[in-house]
């Protein structure tokens, strides 16, 4: 199948549907646009930062990706645009909320505001959609919502807890709904993938230890074995929300994290414990917990302060990726 950013220019691909993607402007909620374009869908898709959303749109066939600047974590934002989509299309066939962020450190760094970002973003952001966007789909009698959470939603990853708290709650909601409406012709699917090599590793944002954790993360983030391929990944997601699949499972390691957990669930966080005592950390604590500000380095500038070839080296396909899926700070450009 030729992909969106190789068709000829004024050649639009057969339209198959209505998507709208949440976090639509890089890394995996680029790709998942772009498999969706390919599909032949006209894909509405959202971001915070307008610059890198003209940037995707860039990437993608004109007439078939339609940007809009909204944040997910703003509820009026995320009716408002259900409502344009509506009005322009008279249907939302497919929504998938991709938006997220990481934040690396212990917990001991971590402040109120580092959770209320992280749940914000990825809790509340797939809440808001779910309730934006379900009642078109239950009127229309059939519709596919798709929420991407993460292994960090099946089992707590030390050194990501605000990520992981978020995430446990989104495949909660989304096997919750799956099971309520359940013979409606309305699906919601659980997207629980592992690492995947997307670049993301570069906006991430870390707190406690920037350059320590870095050199870790990273590559854990780039390398075959620990990591998938992203474009791979966003094709399987796709395929598995369409399928209306109540959950998506993509790699070996999310699937063998679910079912020791769930066998052994004391076991599984006794031996995350030991995981954590090889991380970095704590090197600091948060001198006021319950701030609502969020401090953190981003991924660009502790790789900069790091200045690691081996540690570059080894992070040599996520770089690829990065700059393949727009997750290349701007200002790095």
């Amino acid at each position: 199948m030729t992909s969106s950013a190789d068709a000829a220019p004024g050649v639009e691909t057969p339209r198959a549907g209505v998507a709208l993607v949440l976090g639509a402007s890089r890394g995996l909620g680029l790709l998942v646009a772009r498999d969706l374009v390919d599909r032949g869908f006209v894909v509405h898709g959202c971001a915070r930062d307008a610059a890198e959303l003209e940037e995707a749109a860039h990437s993608l066939v004109p007439s078939m990706f339609v940007p809009h600047v909204c944040d997910v974590r703003d509820p009026d934002a995320v009716v408002a645009l259900v409502e344009d989509v509506l009005a322009d299309e008279g249907r939302i066939d497919v929504a998938l909320h991709v938006a997220g962020v990481i934040q690396v450190g212990h917990a001991d760094a971590l402040t109120l505001g580092h959770y209320q970002d992280a749940i914000d973003t990825m809790l509340w952001g797939p809440v808001h959609l779910a309730l934006a966007v379900l009642p078109s789909m239950r009127d229309a009698g059939h519709g596919r919502l798709g929420v991407v959470s993460s292994i960090g939603g099946l089992v707590a990853v030390p050194r990501l807890v605000p990520y992981s708290v978020a995430k446990f709650g989104a495949v909660g909601l989304a096997e919750g709904l799956h099971a309520e409406l359940a013979g409606t012709g309305v699906t919601v699917t659980a997207v629980t993938p592992g690492l995947m090599r997307t670049g993301s590793h570069l906006h991430a944002r870390f707190v406690d230890a920037p350059e320590a954790d870095y050199a870790w993360f990273a590559p854990a983030a780039s390398l075959p074995g620990l990591s998938i391929s992203a474009d791979r990944a966003a094709r399987r997601i796709v395929s598995g929300v369409l399928a209306g699949r109540p959950t998506v499972e993509l790699t070996p390691l999310t699937i063998l994290a679910r079912r020791v957990h769930g066998l052994a669930p004391a076991t599984t966080v006794r031996g995350l414990g030991l995981a954590s005592r090889l991380l970095p950390g704590p090197r600091t604590r948060a001198a006021d917990p319950l701030s609502t500000a969020a401090p953190a380095v981003e991924g660009q500038a502790a790789k900069e302060r790091l200045s690691s070839r081996v540690v570059d080296l080894l992070s040599t396909l996520g770089d690829r990726a990065a700059r393949r899926n727009n997750e290349v700070p701007q200002v790095q450009r």
